[in-house]
């Protein structure tokens, strides 16, 4: 099944114009997006990990006034985020090799991180950590236990990996995250499972 991971980088790509008009712009995820900001100063840097066409997230931040980073594998989802907020920084990057010389107030992986493989979760914590400036926020969503399964788009095969709860604790301690906030399948998120740390002083 895990072959299907290697696939989601070309899925994206392909379909970008279609995820863009497909991904819902109701903002469901305030609650969560107002908790994370709670954690960053005012006009703080963020790091959006799978940034998508940076709607509605990405826009969210920007609008409230925060400096936004994007990086995605999707030159064409990037390439919508550079039209679309051109004052902000966007890169062409996939997330496991991402390496931007540069600390961030706050890093999110809203509905990306989960679409790794459980041997590539386990190496995006020191990313995160190599990009998190003292006591950055680290919010990100998840399955609820270690497998791999397959959803569908646009009549292909999405996939998605986890880790059990347990290992996600403790790979966050070990990159010395604390967590302040952990949900599984939240009824008011569309039952996903999200992660909100911070890096320890």
């Amino acid at each position: 099944m895990s072959s299907e991971a290697f696939k989601i980088i070309d899925l994206y790509e392909r379909h970008a114009t279609d995820w863009d008009k497909d991904r819902e712009r109701c903002l469901f995820e305030k609650p969560w997006l107002d908790r994370f900001l709670s954690l960053i100063p005012p006009g703080g840097s963020i790091l959006d990990m799978g940034c998508g066409s940076g709607e509605p997230i990405a826009r969210f931040f920007i609008e409230h006034g925060y400096e936004v980073t994007g990086a995605d594998s999707s030159p064409s989802l990037i390439g919508i985020c550079n039209s679309r907020f051109p004052m902000q920084h966007w890169n062409v990057a996939d997330m496991r090799g991402l390496h931007l010389n540069q600390r961030f107030d706050g890093i999110i992986a809203w509905d990306s991180f989960f679409h790794l493989c459980p041997e590539d979760q386990r190496r995006m914590f020191p990313v995160f950590q190599e990009h998190s400036a003292p006591n950055a926020a680290l919010m990100f969503t998840s399955g609820t236990s270690q497998g791999e399964a397959i959803g569908e788009y646009r009549g292909e095969p999405l996939y998605h990996g986890s880790l059990d709860t347990m290992e996600y604790r403790e790979l966050l301690h070990i990159s010395g995250f604390e967590i302040v906030s952990h949900v599984e399948r939240d009824v008011g998120c569309g039952l996903r499972t999200i992660w909100l740390a911070h890096l320890r002083k």
